[in-house]
């Protein structure tokens, strides 16, 4: 079925969202047709000024309004420990554990040679800086436990090391909630391997 060239458009847009495929596109585009036009408004507006102010942290890469993003502007936080992540989004994962109370440094992606990422692609170089220039006693590699996280953690071991600070990388294994039964191998291999004093 043809659609009219706008709604095709719009379906055509959404669809390249992650996450959104073309089932996804279609149902958002009709949501948007049965709103009132302020609605559609807003939406529009919202997306249009998206990107203005919005900047990178000067120190950690994250997404901010100001030139130092609230983490790194608060001074209850410890500068010994610096926990890495590949997004901006993981920032707020690991907060919401509430347990977190270092800086972070956001390397926007992963190394990933199939796709074109290489090392001169991810912001890791301000880590660098930042560890060199002492006080720092710790960096938690939390890159994801794929292929591409786990090449880009191995790959910044090899790199902070040699600079003298402590390289911890996150605990991978069976999620909390889960059965053993229904776990593959390398999960419940690494979950061994971060086993703990109980």
């Amino acid at each position: 079925m043809d659609y009219p060239l706008a709604v095709q458009k719009l379906i055509d847009e959404l669809r390249r969202l992650p996450g959104i495929g073309p089932k996804s596109a279609q149902r958002i585009a009709f949501h948007l047709l049965r709103g009132s036009r302020e609605e559609a408004e807003r939406l529009g507006a919202s997306i249009s000024r998206l990107l203005d102010g919005i900047r990178l942290c000067v120190t950690c890469n994250a997404i901010t309004d100001r030139e130092v993003c609230g983490h790194c502007g608060d001074a209850s936080r410890s500068d010994r420990l610096i926990c890495v992540v590949e997004e901006p989004h993981e920032v707020l994962a690991v907060e919401r554990t509430r347990d977190f109370k270092g800086r972070y440094h956001v390397l926007h992606g992963a190394l990933s040679p199939l796709q074109g990422i290489g090392p001169d692609e991810l912001k890791a170089q301000g880590l660098i800086e930042r560890v060199r220039n002492g006080g720092v006693d710790e960096v938690i590699l939390a890159t994801s436990p794929t292929v591409e996280g786990e090449a880009t953690a191995a790959w910044l071991a090899r790199l902070l090391k040699p600079l003298g600070v402590r390289v911890t990388r996150i605990a991978m294994g069976v999620p909390v909630g889960s059965d053993l039964e229904w776990a593959d191998e390398i999960t419940i291999s690494k979950a061994l391997e971060g086993r703990r004093e109980y």
